[in-house]
C-alpha cells in the first residue's frame, strides 16, 4: 500500500470518528486493526486531521503496549504473561522463543515470518503457559515444544515448496 492510500485510509477512520479528539485512541485502534500497525503515515494524518500535535499522537501511541510501530510477521506469535502463565514459567517460554527466533519482544525476524509479542492474558489459565500462534492457542508449552511448533512451520513450508514444484 503506498503513502497516499494509507493517508486516505486514516482519513476515512477519522471522519467516522467525527474529527473528534476523543476518538483518538479508537481511532488508532481501527487504523491498527486496518494495517496490523501503526504506519507513520498514518500517525501524522491523524494529528493533522484531529489539530493535535503529532507529538501527541505518538505518545499515545507509544504510552499504550497494545499499538505496533511495525508490521507484525505472517505468523504472530503472543506470549502470556498473566498470573498463572508467569507462575508457570511463562518468562522461560517467552525466552525460548527469543532464542529461537533470534529477535526481542515487539520484533520481526528479518524473513518477516513472525513477530514476537508478550500480552497480559489469553483466558486459558488452566492450560498454562500459553502461546498463541496465529489465532491457534498452544497450552502447557515447554521450551522443546517452542522448538517442535517451529519445526512444524518449516515443515509445512518444505511441503509446500515441494508442491509447487
Amino acid at each position: 500500500m503506498n503513502e497516499e492510500e494509507i493517508k486516505q485510509q486514516a482519513t476515512d477512520v477519522v471522519e467516522s470518528w467525527r474529527g473528534e479528539r476523543r476518538g483518538l485512541i479508537p481511532v488508532l485502534q481501527e487504523i491498527q486493526a486496518n494495517f496490523g500497525y501503526l504506519p507513520p503515515e498514518a500517525m501524522l494524518q491523524v494529528a493533522k486531521l484531529l489539530r493535535i500535535p503529532e507529538s501527541s499522537v505518538y505518545g499515545v501511541a507509544t504510552f499504550y503496549n497494545q499499538f505496533r510501530f511495525a508490521p507484525p510477521g505472517k505468523h504472530p506469535i503472543k506470549v502470556c504473561l498473566g498470573t498463572a502463565c508467569h507462575i508457570r514459567g511463562g518468562n522461560i517460554i517467552l525466552e525460548a522463543w527469543e532464542r529461537e527466533l533470534g529477535i526481542k519482544v515487539g520484533e520481526v525476524t528479518p524473513d518477516h515470518e513472525f513477530s514476537l509479542e508478550r500480552v497480559a492474558c489469553v483466558g486459558c489459565c488452566a492450560m498454562a503457559p500459553v502461546t498463541v500462534v496465529e489465532e491457534t492457542v498452544q497450552g502447557k508449552v515447554t521450551p522443546t515444544r517452542v522448538k517442535g511448533i517451529l519445526l512444524s512451520f518449516e515443515l509445512k513450508k518444505g511441503d509446500k515448496q515441494n508442491s509447487d514444484k
